[in-house]
């Protein structure tokens, strides 16, 4: 079994679609590694199932005073308006564009893109998203494609719930081998 690695789960305290944050979740501590919630604010998370409150996730340390130091990975759940609050939360969206820099793997789906714009992390990157995304992605100076899953370099996406299988295995397979600087490498 791989070394155990520690794993961040950055999210608004709610509208993250639950679904995308709970099987990965569970997916990372089935594989031994530990996963830990970061969020703007201390308490709970309020989970979602698309518009309708699902469940609360207790949250685990602030984003704002988090370091890229301390993880190995980090993933970027979904769900509409998650993301759009993280990325009015300077301290998310700074430690988001460093974990990018970091060359550590970075896994995002459906929505959570919009943090990744909102970091300036995507000149040159190919990646996928929710379809609605595909302008912004553009616009910030990435590749947006139509595909369960893309891996660029350190960065793992995927469009939605439906895409998960393939998320996950993308997301397990980054963080217990590595990836490569240059997606051309791997």
């Amino acid at each position: 079994m791989p070394e155990s690695k520690k794993i961040a789960f950055v999210i608004a305290p709610e509208g993250t679609e639950r679904v995308e944050l709970t099987d990965p979740w569970k997916a990372v501590e089935d594989a031994g590694h530990e996963p830990v919630l970061l969020s703007t604010t201390d308490g709970k998370a309020e989970l979602f199932d698309h518009l309708d409150r699902a469940e609360t996730q207790a949250i685990d340390g602030q984003v704002g005073s988090a370091s890229v130091d301390e993880f190995d990975a980090l993933v970027l759940p979904g769900g509409v308006a998650n993301p759009d609050a993280l990325r009015l939360d300077q301290g998310a969206v700074s430690f988001i564009a460093d974990f990018v820099a970091s060359g550590k793997p970075v896994a995002a789906i459906c929505h959570a893109p919009w943090t990744l714009v909102e970091a300036d992390v995507l000149k040159g990157r190919q990646l996928t998203s929710w379809p609605s995304l595909q302008t912004d992605i553009r616009n910030a100076g990435g590749e947006w494609v139509d595909e369960r899953v893309v891996v660029d370099g350190n960065l793992v996406t995927s469009r939605k719930p439906d895409d998960l299988p393939a998320f996950i295995d993308a997301l397990l397979e980054a963080v217990n081998h590595g990836v490569a600087a240059n997606p051309d490498e791997n």
